[in-house]
């Protein structure tokens, strides 16, 4: 548990120690529930897993599973109760310890429930994600190929050649591929299905938003995976379902303009249901549902033809009862993230009354479901839930996470937008904020922009400005998620339009509390919200200080340089042809409003929001001499990953706030705990 203050140690040091919840799983008979814990490592720079063994029925606290380590993570159950897991621990029985490099990496291992564990797959750079069979002993996993191999042997082959030529550059025929925070190619993903005393068989190639999105049938004998084939529209993907034991593909799903994930069999194998994916283009909007796929008829049936409650159901958890064909699902609704159950008929019933859900596992016999639940203040817990009732509490179980107390409270901020939409925030108020002691407050708009302000996080969280002093609105702008289809309509190809205006309507609303002092503020932003942050400092002085982290400045270079040009190139247009919303949206066009001071913060590895746009952001501000600041984190990517980068961001932010928000006298040096430097100033 995080212990309380007055020990002389900053909340933001302890918050950046505090274990992690992150999956969740239950064993076919419903008897083991497994949770993947994330510590700090003792070096503090990183976050390593373990698992912990978990009582469903709450009696009994929680353990560490006997003879996993550290490192162990991903956990899942094989048909005849193994515990399966990924881990980068030692095989001595493997290649890697005759002194083969190729095995090394991420490896499959399987630990029985009484027994010693085992490597039963490993591949040249390692294995990213699997899946079991529900009745058999199938597993399917995602493993990085080069061009030119079919297998892991060929890949280590090609590997050694790239290494002993001691060159590292790539020759792309294709366009290059990434994922956010993940390297440039040329390696691309395919899924391989592994069956018991059997050689792995190459299923096919993924393609790179198809990573580890993949499932096995019942009884282990097809694959489905989702596709990205060369060639294809950027705005669509096939769902492959493919012989198990060959390779052979039986059948191949795709819409012009939507895109699938997340594909999971039902429990007799007849039908795969997806999320299918309707992106933002110039003249539509997001839209987000389930469907189902006949594998008889190839029919396809949209399982939420009038669920309007927010455009992004979570993948669907289905009933392990063959014939039942009820299904759970998680999606935003109103700051929160309920689980709602679907009959066969189509009735939808959210079950929960509140609270943020992830992993869902559901009982053997379909009547409890146990997940992940977090709020805005309070990071993800064990829970238990009756599959059936609506408007439920959860039960909560027996494990590690829990807080012991935070350093302030949370409310929320209601208010009409500009055009009588109804606008919703969390805000979090320090202990001591009153009417005689107004606290001072920040806003900090989220990512995305299709997300909410709905669950914990550990970057950008709230409560270590609270800690601080400080208050937080977390406002859901246009385009957020869980209001409903129009949100998005009033928010589409306007990023700096409704959703700033919003945020505007949303901090007055806020600041029309007296126990907040409006005359002094800060906004905080990352990714989309670091675009916010931007755009706000272009049109509004109303703010003492500004930090954007990872934000967008320059939308026509930002749109040729991100990993996603194609998808932003088709809400914005081809900024050659189709300048409109780029005028009407990119902060760089008035730069010369910039007065406000600014801290920047980017990682050197973002290919989301690539750091060029840091640097014209950070030229502009010194042409003008504007007060700035700028936190380069060199081996980060779009998000801040490493513990002690965590620690720095906040101490550098708050250090910020309290000079220009505060008034206190600025440092030499950015100080982290115990006086230690952790920013070299230039």
């Amino acid at each position: 548990m995080i212990r309380a203050l007055g020990d002389g140690t900053s909340f933001h040091a302890l918050f950046a120690t505090h274990p992690r919840l992150t999956d969740l799983v239950l064993s076919p008979d419903g008897t083991r529930l497994i949770a993947s814990v994330q510590t700090i490592n003792d070096q503090e720079n990183r976050y390593v897993s373990r698992l912990w063994e978990v009582d469903p029925s709450g009696e009994r606290g929680s353990r560490l599973v006997a003879r996993s380590a550290q490192g162990d993570f991903a956990p899942a159950f094989a048909a005849d109760g193994t515990l399966l897991f990924l881990s980068g621990r030692e095989n001595a029985g493997s290649a890697a310890a005759k002194g083969e490099s190729d095995s090394q990496g991420v490896g499959l291992w399987a630990l029985p429930h009484r027994g010693e564990p085992r490597q039963i797959a490993h591949h040249p750079g390692g294995i990213s994600a699997f899946a079991v069979a529900g009745d058999a002993r199938t597993v399917a996993y995602t493993a990085d190929l080069p061009p030119g191999a079919v297998d892991s042997e060929g890949s280590a082959v090609l590997l050694r050649e790239r290494r002993s030529a001691l060159v590292d550059a790539v020759l792309y025929d294709a366009a290059m591929t990434s994922a956010v925070d993940a390297g440039l190619g040329p390696d691309e993903p395919h899924t391989f299905v592994l069956h018991a005393d059997r050689a792995p068989v190459n299923a096919g190639g993924q393609g790179p938003a198809g990573a580890g999105d993949m499932a096995l049938s019942p009884d282990g004998s097809l694959v489905a995976y989702t596709r990205d084939a060369r060639g294809l529209a950027a705005d669509m993907n096939v769902v492959v379902v493919a012989d198990a034991a060959t390779g052979v593909e039986h059948h191949a799903f795709s819409r012009t303009g939507q895109r699938y994930y997340h594909p999971t069999f039902t429990a007799d194998g007849s039908a795969l249901v997806c999320q299918r994916q309707r992106e933002e283009t110039y003249d539509t909007e997001w839209r987000v549902t389930l469907v189902a796929f006949d594998l008889a008829s190839g029919e396809e049936t949209d399982l939420l033809p009038e669920f309007d409650n927010w455009p992004w159901p979570g993948r669907a958890v289905l009933s392990p009862v063959r014939g039942d064909a009820t299904l759970w699902f998680t999606g935003d609704e109103q700051g929160h993230c309920p689980v709602f159950r679907r009959e066969a008929d189509g009735t939808i019933t959210r079950l929960t009354a509140s609270g943020a859900y992830a992993s869902l596992c559901v009982s053997p016999d379909g009547a409890t479901l146990y997940a992940l639940r977090s709020t805005i203040d309070g990071p993800p817990r064990v829970v238990r839930l009756d599959a059936v009732t609506a408007g439920q509490e959860p039960v909560f179980l027996r494990a590690p996470g829990s807080l012991d107390r935070l350093p302030g409270t949370l409310t929320e901020v209601r208010v009409e937008a500009d055009d009588g939409f109804p606008l919703h925030a969390w805000l979090a108020l320090p202990e001591d904020a009153s009417a005689e002691r107004p606290a001072p407050l920040i806003i900090a708009p989220h990512g995305g922009p299709q997300t909410s302000w709905s669950a914990w996080t550990w970057l950008w969280n709230p409560w270590p400005f609270a800690a601080r002093g400080y208050a937080v609105l977390l406002p859901d702008p246009a385009l957020s998620t869980g209001y409903g289809q129009h949100m998005q309509e009033r928010g589409r190809g306007q990023y700096g339009g409704q959703p700033y205006r919003d945020l505007i309507a949303l901090t007055d609303a806020a600041l029309a509390r007296d126990d907040l002092d409006a005359t002094r503020t800060g906004l905080a932003g990352w990714s989309f919200g670091g675009y916010l942050a931007n755009r706000a400092a272009t049109l509004t002085d109303r703010f003492r200080a500004i930090v954007t982290h990872a934000g967008m400045w320059n939308l026509e270079a930002f749109q040729s340089g991100t990993d996603m040009h194609a998808y932003f190139r088709k809400i914005f247009g081809d900024p050659r042809t189709r300048r409109e919303r780029y005028e009407a949206n990119s902060p760089h066009f008035h730069a010369s409003e910039l007065t406000t001071p600014m801290l920047i913060a980017h990682g050197g590895k973002d290919h989301r929001v690539p750091m060029g746009q840091a640097l014209s952001l950070h030229s502009d501000l010194q042409r003008l001499g504007t007060p700035a600041g700028f936190l380069h984190f060199p081996d980060e990517g779009h998000r801040i990953e490493a513990p002690n980068h965590i620690r720095l961001m906040y101490e550098t932010v708050l250090n910020f706030f309290d000079h220009h928000v505060l008034g206190r006298e600025a440092g030499t040096q950015a100080v982290g705990d115990a006086g230690r430097p952790c920013a070299t100033r230039h």
